[in-house]
């Protein structure tokens, strides 16, 4: 009871340096709790689910290689611009083409009109408008900025002529009427206008702040402007990855996380595992070996199709003896995309490649595979030893020289490109030597030409067979291999400009042959994933185009 008197009373005994000696004991105490405080917090946003702040996290396979929006061109950067980034047009919870900063469009034969919305602001507060489209597009088809999507712009009058630098940049067909009107005149009639204004390369960027920060644009956090829901926090270049909510977003009730967190980057399917179960993230893929321990600890798994194609690419240039149909062709007569998913890769959800085109493409009437059958070449081991000595006679060789396969560096490349080294050793004898590359060098090295075959993907820009159909026409940029060909760049240029849908069907039905008949690549296979979710999160959009997966409609159910 007397507790607080006695205390005093020892205080006394103990003098002014005891006194000071105890307080100073007790703001260490504090300190240490405060530290302890803010370490947990620190803690919380690296579980998979915080209620208490609105956060998940999640997990990156590889660093973002460029967020600069004018020239991303894979998925990965794709699926994070389309988290902090908006553009006219965006797709909502339901895969459809909504409202983005442009509240109301008019797409006619021979141009567009967008009248943006008046709350759509930067990140910093200052409106978004017509103009920073106008510069964002004018970036794009620059030809000092050399975008290798600049392509996906042919679609606005000059825009292939001021690429190849024969206009000026002020010739493109996009004019800001005032600051909330924007007025776009095409190169020819493009239906499908609309499908392409959602996607990164059409996305608005700010002159000023360009400018300001040069050629450091999209290199970190604070480097970028955004327009979308969320902005970038925090980026850890090859270790981790913070977004945070835009305040100033036009749609504050857009989902349900304040913070979309990805603390760990990692391509190593156990570590992704082992992180999903120890409870650091809401989502992790799963392998064929821990497909498994899923199915033992009941876990509620979702399947989805990717609606990505990968394959092996040829190297076309004057030197490559890549560039050999025969040889090509005798690869192609030994190439087993069955034996390769099935035997070798063996991942739930994938599908033995047969085309650019996968699956889910639609025709007229149906999907286009059913409706153009892709050509199939089984295997014949003797026809393409025959091809195979054609291709040494042509090319004036006793023997094929050792050819370069480029692939990337995680363990799934790693398993297929040391079965396709052995395959094309058994059947033809071939020496192939694997260039395995980060994700980021694969891709400059792609754009080098530095190989002679290359592991690739692809997946849709955008919702239209052309953004397979296109790929391996003669002006693009991302036709690494540099196929050229006068008959299929025809043939895209039909699906280009027609309207009738069934001449543009035919037209995809040429490029198909064309592709196969010269073996332009070798199909491998459609990916499809199997993933575990957190039972604590709802609202995951996952989807064929469009960035994905997308966490901005993610919600925490509610009592977790």
């Amino acid at each position: 009871m007397d507790t607080a008197s006695g205390s005093s009373s020892v205080l006394r005994q103990l003098g002014l340096y005891a006194l000071l000696t105890i307080v100073g004991i007790a703001l260490l105490m504090w300190a240490m709790s405060w530290i302890a405080s803010v370490t947990g917090s620190a803690e919380r946003t690296q579980t998979a689910i915080d209620p208490e702040t609105r956060s998940a996290s999640f997990l990156l396979g590889d660093e973002p290689p460029q967020l600069d929006s004018s020239k991303a061109t894979d998925a990965l950067s794709g699926m994070v611009l389309g988290h902090v980034m908006e553009g006219l047009l965006a797709y909502n919870e339901n895969n459809q083409l909504t409202a983005g900063v442009a509240e109301r469009w008019d797409i006619r034969e021979r141009g567009a009109t967008f009248w943006l919305r008046r709350d759509a602001k930067w990140s910093n507060g200052e409106p978004i408008t017509a103009h920073d489209f106008v510069y964002s597009w004018r970036l794009a088809v620059d030809p000092a900025n050399s975008s290798q999507y600049a392509f996906l712009l042919y679609a606005v009058k000059n825009g292939e002529a001021i690429t190849q630098g024969k206009m000026p940049l002020e010739s493109l067909g996009v004019t800001a009427i005032d600051d909330y009107t924007l007025e776009v005149e095409f190169e020819n009639s493009t239906a499908y206008f609309g499908k392409l204004v959602a996607f990164s390369t059409y996305y608005p960027i700010n002159e000023k702040f360009h400018k300001s920060v040069k050629d450091r644009f999209g290199a970190d956090a604070d480097t970028l402007l955004y327009s979308g829901p969320y902005m970038i926090e925090n980026w850890v270049h090859g270790a981790s990855l913070k977004m945070v909510r835009n305040p100033h977003y036009w749609n504050p009730g857009r989902g349900g996380l304040d913070i979309i967190d990805f603390p760990y980057i990692t391509s190593d399917p156990n570590a992704r595992l082992n992180l999903f179960k120890d409870g650091k993230i809401a989502i992790a893929g799963l392998s064929a070996e821990n497909l498994g321990e899923a199915i033992d600890r009941r876990w509620q798994m979702n399947a989805f199709a990717e609606g990505v194609v990968f394959y092996i690419e040829f190297n076309h240039r004057p030197g490559r003896v890549t560039g050999n149909r025969h040889l090509r062709r005798a690869m192609q007569l030994v190439n087993d995309p069955a034996e390769l998913v099935y035997k070798v890769t063996k991942l739930p959800g994938y599908l033995p490649g047969k085309s650019l085109f996968p699956v889910w493409v639609q025709g007229v009437n149906g999907f286009f595979r059913q409706e153009y059958p892709a050509p199939e070449a089984p295997v014949n081991i003797e026809q393409a030893r025959w091809h195979l000595e054609q291709a040494k006679q042509e090319l004036g060789l006793d023997e094929i020289p050792p050819l370069i396969l480029l692939t990337g560096d995680n363990p799934l490349s790693t398993l297929q490109s040391e079965y396709y080294q052995d395959r094309f050793k058994r059947t033809l004898g071939l020496d192939v030597r694997i260039d395995k590359q980060i994700f980021k060098q694969r891709l400059e090295k792609m754009t080098a030409g530095e190989f002679d075959m290359v592991m690739a993907g692809w997946g849709p820009d955008f919702d239209d067979p052309l953004t397979f159909g296109d790929l391996f026409a003669s002006w693009n940029e991302q036709n690494r291999g540099k196929y050229a060909s006068s008959e299929l760049d025809a043939q895209v240029r039909i699906a280009q400009r027609s309207v009738d849908t069934q001449e543009r069907m035919d037209a995809f039905g040429e490029i198909q042959r064309i592709l196969f008949e010269d073996a332009v690549i070798l199909p491998g296979y459609e990916r499809g994933i199997v993933y575990v979710v957190d039972e604590r999160l709802e609202g995951v959009v996952r989807r064929a185009v469009g960035p994905d997966p997308d966490y901005t409609f993610a919600r925490i159910r509610e009592g977790s």
